[in-house]
């Protein structure tokens, strides 16, 4: 028996693998929209970031409670740090000199932006009223602190020089706009308010030194 072999046979070269295709995936187009959404609401509430810190600055509060009409003191004011926002006017502190001295057309509360709608240059008068000064000696207040808003009675006082009984006296009803001191401390003023038929009376017992102020009530 013959075996019949081969000879001179090269190596047999391994089948070629065809590449694999890879598909590309398409995104949906609803991710595609919100991915666009969110890179927007992204942009804004960075620029709304920078414009609130571009926004904030000093501004003046109120320190502490000011009655309507009381003039407004420095001690009255404070700085605080805020965001202006739509609608505010709150006033910058820069304006502080031109606060101080002006008065209240409102009752201030202690902790609240000051605007300077509520504020006034001109003495808080009713309706057919007028503005009157009374010079005063210390012991004539009839309170330790007169305020914007108490209500006093002017009394007519006897003449100096009149040792009869006290008769005919006249009363005239007033309201305390404001009050303040001379530099020696020794004169006390108080700007009242009263009825303009009063007026005249009142101004002729106050140059005679012939008034008394009574309170009848406090603000």
């Amino acid at each position: 028996m013959s075996l019949a072999t081969r000879n001179g046979t090269g190596p047999v070269d391994a089948p070629v693998v065809p590449p694999r295709v890879v598909r590309q995936r398409r995104m949906r187009p609803g991710l595609l929209g919100l991915a666009v959404l969110l890179i927007a609401l992204g942009g804004l509430g960075a620029a709304f970031a920078v414009t609130s810190v571009r926004a904030t600055g000093s501004y003046l509060a109120i320190a502490r409670p000011v009655e309507v009409g009381r003039t407004i003191g420095a001690d009255d004011l404070v700085t605080v740090q805020v965001a202006g926002g739509q609608g505010l006017a709150p006033v910058p502190v820069g304006r502080r000199d031109d606060v101080v001295g002006k008065r209240a057309k409102v009752a201030l509360v202690p902790g609240t932006l000051l605007t300077m709608d509520q504020l006034t240059d001109e003495p808080l008068l009713g309706p057919g009223q007028q503005q009157l000064a009374l010079g005063l000696e210390p012991s004539q207040v009839p309170a330790r602190k007169l305020h914007p808003g108490d209500k006093v009675l002017l009394v007519s006082t006897p003449a100096g020089n009149d040792d009869r009984p006290a008769t005919g006296v006249t009363r005239f009803e007033a309201t305390v706009i404001d009050t303040t001191t001379t530099e020696n401390d020794d004169e006390v003023v108080v700007y009242v308010a009263l009825a303009v038929r009063d007026v005249p009376a009142v101004a002729a017992l106050v140059a005679q030194d012939r008034i008394a102020v009574a309170l009848t009530e406090a603000a």
